[in-house]
Order: C-alpha cells, then structure tokens, then sequence
C-alpha cells in the first residue's frame, strides 16, 4: 500500500483554523474585532510573531482586515471569500516553487482570458499604471516585484469576478516569493529586465484588445519563461 506522508501542522495554521471555525458557528461575526496581538499570545501561549503569521494568512484569505490603529476586523464571509487554505497563502519555501509554477499556469492562463473579455476603460488604465511602475521599477528590487505582483492583481480585478479575485489574491505573498527569485536571478542581465518587461506588455496589449485567445497564449508564454528562469533556482 503506498502512503503518503502527513504534515503536522504548524501552529500558525492551528491557531487560523480556530478562528475559522469560530466563525463557522458564528461565534464570531462580520465587524467583530479580534483580541490584541498580546492577548492572543497569551490566550494561546504562543509567541506574537506566531499570532502574527496566523492573521496574515487570515488576511490573505479575505477573513479578516486589519485597520492601522484600530485593530483586526472580521469581514464578510461569503462565496466571494473563497480562497485557498491557509497554509498556501504565506511565502512558500524553495521546494513549494515548482508546484506554485503550476498553480500559476492553471489560475492566471484562465484568469487573463476572463479579463480580456470583461475589462473596462477603468481596469486598462489600472494596468496601465501597474506597467509604468513596473518599467521605472526595472532593476530596483523589491519595487520591481511589487509592481509586477500588482500588474497581476489588477489582471484579476478586471476579471469583475470576486471569487477569483479572492483567490488569485490568497497565493500573492507565494507568487511574489517565485518573482522575487526570478528577477533576483536576472538582475544582472539588462536583456532579461527588457524581456520579462516586453512580456507583461504583450499580456497588456492583448487584454487592452479584447483578444482572449491571444492573451492566454501571451501569458502561457510568460509564465514558460519565468519557469525556465525558475529551474536554475531549483536545481
């Protein structure tokens, strides 16, 4: 019989998984306020940087928002917070890339398609400014993914689909990870900067048409690329 071995959890995710369910019965609901950092540390015994991993994923699932100065909100659960677990939507670790490759493949090829067919006058002039960010941001690091990463957000808000913004939004720390990696390793080469920037203009140009298929095949071919970059990271 094959078996396959079984993660324990970590505690971040048990502490998540307490709050999820907690709002499942409703003990917690839409507006309610979450205990402080601090509290939450000494309710459960765990040090504030855990507390703070749990809420993060929280956050990245839509379930709860945090307001500077005022503390952790619940949100409204519904279908349009749909997400994946999680565990997947903190930074994933070097042997996670190659399956978040994938996991990439399958939601943005089908994401950029829905896009090109449902934009609107206000999502091109979104991407527009991602892709300037993006271009004064060629070479600069950390602002360079951030625009990148947003240039494929604001692909999925075009969508006008609130599930799949959700979800596309739930592996953002994951994604910026992988274009952390594959900018890091092209940073020397003003060729690759130039390309990897070309790329997301086709993806742009398609999606500004209202070309589906070509958008598709457009961001196929990006994400081809960033992979083949990708394989020398995990190698």
């Amino acid at each position: 019989m094959v078996t396959k071995r079984i993660r324990p959890k970590k505690i971040y995710e048990e502490i998540s998984d307490i709050i999820i369910e907690q709002v499942k019965k409703g003990e917690l609901k839409p507006g309610d306020v979450l205990d402080s950092v601090d509290k939450m540390a000494k309710t459960y015994d765990v040090s504030r940087s855990t507390v703070r991993e749990a809420i993060s994923g929280l956050r990245a699932m839509g379930l709860v928002e945090t307001r500077q100065g005022e503390g952790t909100y619940i949100t409204s659960f519904d279908a349009s917070s749909f997400s994946l677990p999680v565990s997947t939507a903190l930074i994933m670790q070097k042997e996670d890339i190659k399956e978040l490759t994938a996991v990439r493949r399958l939601l943005e090829i089908g994401t950029v398609s829905l896009a090109a067919e449902s934009r609107t006058e206000e999502d091109i002039k979104r991407l527009e400014k991602s892709l300037t960010l993006m271009k004064d941001a060629e070479g600069k690091g950390l602002l360079g993914e951030n625009a990148d990463l947003q240039f494929h957000l604001d692909i999925a808000k075009a969508t006008h689909n609130k599930m799949l913004m959700n979800l596309t939004s739930s592996v953002s720390d994951a994604t910026l990870e992988s274009m952390r990696e594959t900018r890091r390793l092209i940073l020397y080469s003003e060729e690759g900067m130039s390309k990897l920037y070309e790329e997301h203009l086709r993806i742009f140009q398609a999606i500004k048409d209202g070309d589906a298929k070509l958008a598709e095949k457009e961001m196929r071919d990006h994400l081809v690329s960033v992979e083949n970059v990708l394989a020398e990271f995990l190698k």
